[in-house]
């Protein structure tokens, strides 16, 4: 079998994820890669055959996203890479929420499943913020659509849902406090938090940002780029962590026992169905990191504890049930054949 598994490369989430998914996949047959989107910092240790500028989304500095930014980075070719991109070499796609691969397979009728976060929103299961955006619910569906899919979220919300896949970069570390806090918020300009982050008395700071290229330091407060190693090495021996309301740094600071608030990206209705999952299990999450707000970063600094949640490797039984439903189109294939 020919499979092609597609990573969405927007942020590095899905590519952490892949690290784990690919030896798997491999067990399945003969795998090509797909890699689409520029805003990811995380190589792959594997040979990628197909890279793509996909549909990305530009950070901003004030805690949203650069829609300018992002409307001029994307343009009508992203139509035509998806006319002429090659789906009908494979028999099978994994789609890890990459939209060429999808549209092209839906397109060309190539049996594609879904195998991503994003997959398990599909379910009304899933927690829900109490405002729904019928346009984020629109995008969720149709950024990169499939029929069939294998979720991952916080917790089992469904019967096609999984635990988190946990890096072994980070399922096998040491966990240690030398009593830093790690910062990860992309959407704001690490200058503006480095300023707010002085107010708090001998508490030392690692701030990781995307939009400088080398590290600098001022008193308390250490800002680093973002990279793989270094974030994942502040992560384990952190305090605790501040950062948006994704999905994979949120559940590997969970896994590790470390103490977590969230801050949802604005404009990013998949981050606030995060939020509210993650509300439910008792992360605080914070509006904005404003100066008005900073007295609830100290009460959970002061009074917040980790919620001893330990997370499962299910890699191998979400695979195999993506797989398995690969089998669906087979089937399908075959009484539509006889039907004929």
């Amino acid at each position: 079998m020919k499979i092609l598994y597609a990573i969405q490369g927007t942020g590095n989430g899905h590519l952490s994820r892949a690290i784990d998914v690919v030896p798997v996949l491999k067990q399945y047959g003969e795998l090509d890669l797909l890699v689409s989107g520029a805003q990811a910092e995380i190589e792959l240790a594997y040979p990628v055959k197909y890279k793509s500028k996909g549909l990305s989304f530009y950070f901003g500095k004030n805690g949203g996203i650069n829609f300018y930014k992002t409307f001029k980075k994307n343009s009508s070719s992203v139509v035509q890479e998806i006319d002429q991109f090659p789906v009908q070499k494979y028999d099978l796609i994994i789609n890890d929420f990459e939209p060429i691969s999808a549209w092209a397979a839906k397109k060309k009728k190539i049996p594609c499943i879904g195998l991503s976060h994003q997959a398990a929103l599909l379910s009304k299961k899933s927690p829900r913020p109490k405002r729904v955006d019928p346009f984020g619910e629109w995008l969720l569906k149709s950024y990169a659509p499939v029929k069939k899919y294998v979720g991952f979220h916080f917790e089992q919300y469904d019967k096609n849902i999984f635990t988190p896949v946990v890096r072994k970069a980070v399922r096998e570390a040491k966990s240690s406090d030398k009593g830093h806090y790690t910062v990860y918020l992309p959407a704001y300009d690490d200058k503006k938090l480095a300023q707010l982050f002085l107010r708090f008395r001998k508490v030392k700071w690692h701030i990781f940002s995307k939009h400088i290229k080398n590290p600098y330091h001022v008193d308390r407060v250490s800002v680093f780029p973002i990279s793989g190693p270094d974030f994942v090495e502040s992560m384990i021996t952190s305090r605790g962590v501040l950062t948006g309301a994704g999905f994979e740094t949120p559940a590997e600071v969970l896994h590790l026992n470390k103490k977590l608030m969230v801050v949802p990206m604005k404009s990013q209705y998949e981050q606030y169905c995060n939020a509210a999952a993650l509300k439910r299990l008792g992360v605080p999450v914070l509006k904005r990191v404003k100066k008005k707000n900073l007295d609830q970063i100290e009460n959970w600094m002061d009074l917040s504890k980790s919620l001893d949640i330990s997370f499962p490797d299910t890699t191998e039984e979400a695979v195999a049930s993506a797989m398995h439903m690969a089998s669906y189109y087979s089937t399908s294939s075959d009484s539509s054949t006889e039907a004929r």
